[in-house]
């Protein structure tokens, strides 16, 4: 193989850690190389006498003919392994030299591995679980002081956290266990921002001031400090950092990173039981999630593992701890995010978490002003006299989708002193105003309904006595009945399984939607913000697949509907405000077979750039016409197709406008 070739093979090569002048990738990850390289790399090992033992990763050089063969022998067993050996070879020269680093107490560590092996290699996904809690924790922050092991554990204790068997604990914890020498204690860490349970809490509007919240195993109360500081009726228990604080009943409980650390499984349900029990309105639940391939790394202990801290750690699957939480309280469980769940006591107050969730918020723009057709000039003259109060109740009505009862109008009282009943001003204020928007309003409020009673179809079906009165109103005036809500929700479910239906639906939204992108018989495209704006199919289709995943954070940018497999995409994006933003995360959720894949893009240079940014952008986005210009600038320059999807990684893009001496400035291309 000459050097000719081999830069080819090495810059076709699509796997593997990419760097601006390198690729790393592990010997496992070899099936994926053309063939002449996946021989030449172990015949050069050969040539050297190099023997296998000695060697698993190999770095590739991309811009000159030389190799490395890198010897990681805990890349499996260790989350951020050290080199003992490199063997660097030039193959211009001929030459090789070989660097031992058994004896120093500073060898060079990896990071990121599961960019080094392929999607099907059983660690992929620990490996992305282990990267994915060094970002969250802000330790990648700055690449240049994470090489080497001695700066990698400085910067994990600098930011408040203690590695684990390869996982960063911030789990609250429970008693000592005196009899089985667990040291449950250990397991809590500091945490400098709130946990992920209590920002879903700050996501549904629960820590506005209008309940009472107690944690349950609070740890060292970092949650508490930051809920106390915005004035907030938060306390909280825990059994070594607050062991003599009330145990009290609150509106909203949460029971955060708890179960994971009881090693006893009795004492665990008791924890649960308990914390349900002080619930008055709201349990939270989260939990530590890994797969069995993460876990067959350490001891076994009971049901879950022994750490090297000598913590017990039990690690759920999704559906393993939900099944696990409903089959002990007895009760309905909501899936909020990974391993986050809601638990309502308060049936009314889940009727309306729900129906919130599902329901479009209307920003209603008064475009036309009363006219009076054959009206009583008695009647006018009230209304014209009262024409603010009168504006609200019919704004109130296209907000409902029909005429409101007396308590779903806080001026009902006035307004019926100086008309009549909600039906007679209703009628009224239906010959001075257009009726094309309540027309619209009762269809959008129709299409809501039926999505919330699709999404409850997934769980246990709530009984008729136990809804809001104001959801039975809205059952009567728009379906006559329960029954029939029910069955046509059920019909519109099932509808989503005609992948024909989807096709076509998908088709139709791309007509309608502001701004989106039709891949014709595979995919559509759109930003998470139209959702809304899709046809009732559709909406239940994405919401189908969302129900397995949570709820969609400020993480997700865009969702891609598969229009004929029946798979759901969503991507997240670094900043998508940008004018070039890039991949950070894509989750493909395979709805028939409820499974879940989760691709975390954490390496910087791998992340592929979004080039057409703008077919997700509406014409009358303040950025519209800068971006489109800059999209066919970018793709011009790139030598791309304009509309299609870009293969592209950061580093091979850096790589492109280095070449040409461009850098990007905003929406501008500018000369180096």
């Amino acid at each position: 193989m000459d050097e000719k070739v081999f830069g080819k093979l090495v810059n076709d090569i699509s796997v593997g850690k990419h760097l601006p002048n390198a690729i790393y990738l592990h010997r496992d990850a070899f099936t994926s190389l053309a063939e002449p390289l996946a021989h030449f790399i172990p015949a050069v090992a050969k040539a050297l006498n190099i023997p296998d033992t000695q060697w698993n990763l190999v770095k590739l050089a991309k811009n000159e003919f030389k190799l490395s063969l890198l010897s990681y022998p805990d890349f499996y067993n260790d989350p951020y392994p050290s080199l003992q050996q490199s063997v660097s070879v030039d193959l211009t020269k001929l030459i090789h030299k070989i660097v031992q680093y058994q004896a120093t107490d500073n060898p060079p560590i990896l990071h990121r591995k599961e960019n080094m092996i392929l999607p099907s290699n059983p660690h992929y996904q620990s490996f992305i679980n282990i990267t994915q809690e060094g970002e969250n924790a802000g330790l990648y922050s700055n690449t240049r002081l994470i090489g080497f092991k001695r700066s990698w554990e400085n910067l994990i204790a600098k930011h408040g956290y203690e590695l684990v068997d390869g996982r960063l604990f911030r789990s609250s914890t429970f008693l000592p266990n005196e009899t089985t020498g667990i040291e449950r204690h250990r397991t809590a860490l500091v945490r400098h921002e709130l946990s992920a349970p209590m920002k879903m809490l700050v996501k549904h509007g629960y820590l506005e001031g209008s309940f009472s919240i107690f944690d349950y195993g609070c740890g060292r109360g970092d949650d508490l400090r930051e809920l106390e500081a915005h004035g907030l009726d938060a306390l909280g228990w825990d059994p070594n950092f607050r062991p003599d604080a009330d145990v009290v009943n609150a509106d909203i409980v949460n029971l955060g990173f708890v179960l994971n650390v009881i090693e006893d499984q009795d004492e665990r349900l008791e924890a649960l039981i308990k914390a349900w029990e002080l619930a008055d309105k709201l349990l939270v639940v989260s939990v530590m999630l890994a797969n069995e391939n993460y876990i067959s790394q350490f001891k076994p202990y009971k049901d879950g593992i022994v750490t090297s801290r000598n913590t017990f750690q039990k690690y759920y699957a999704q559906s393993e701890i939900k099944a696990y939480i409903e089959r002990c309280i007895q009760d309905d469980v909501l899936t909020v995010a990974p391993g986050i769940f809601f638990v309502f006591k308060d049936k009314l107050e889940e009727q309306h978490y729900l129906q919130k969730k599902y329901r479009r918020h209307h920003k209603w723009k008064q475009l036309t002003s009363p006219q009076a057709r054959e009206t009583d000039d008695t009647l006018k003259l009230t209304i014209s006299k009262n024409q603010q109060l009168f504006e609200s109740f019919w704004n109130r009505c296209l907000e409902l989708g029909r005429v409101p009862a007396n308590d779903e109008f806080e001026d009902s009282t006035k307004v019926r002193e100086l008309i009549g009943s909600h039906k007679k001003i209703f009628t009224l204020l239906q010959t001075l105003y257009s009726n094309d928007d309540f027309d619209i309003a009762e269809k959008a409020r129709k299409e809501d309904l039926l999505l919330y009673l699709c999404m409850g179809l997934f769980e246990k079906r709530k009984p008729y006595a136990q809804q809001p009165d104001s959801l039975k109103r809205d059952i009567k005036a728009f379906f006559g009945d329960y029954k029939t809500a029910l069955n046509l929700a059920a019909e519109l479910l099932f509808a989503i399984s005609d992948r024909e239906l989807i096709n076509k639906q998908c088709e139709n939204a791309h007509k309608t939607l502001s701004a989106s992108a039709l891949n014709k018989n595979h995919s559509l495209i759109f930003h998470k913000e139209l959702i809304d704006d899709l046809p009732i199919v559709l909406r239940v289709y994405v919401g189908a697949g969302i129900q397995m995943y949570g709820e969609l954070d400020d993480s997700i940018d865009l969702i891609k509907v598969h229009t004929t497999s029946g798979k759901l995409t969503l991507t997240g994006y670094d900043d998508f405000e940008k004018s070039l933003p890039f991949l950070v995360e894509r989750i493909k959720i395979k709805m028939a077979e409820q499974d879940i894949d989760f691709f975390d893009y954490v390496d910087d240079n791998r992340r592929p750039p979004l080039v057409n940014k703008h077919l997700y952008m509406s014409i009358q986005d303040d950025n519209y016409k800068k971006q489109t210009s800059f999209d066919k600038r970018l793709a011009k320059l790139l030598e791309i197709d304009f509309d299609s999807h870009c293969l592209l990684t950061r580093s091979e893009l850096e790589v492109l406008l280095d070449k040409q001496s461009i850098k990007i400035d905003n929406f501008r291309l500018c000369s180096k």
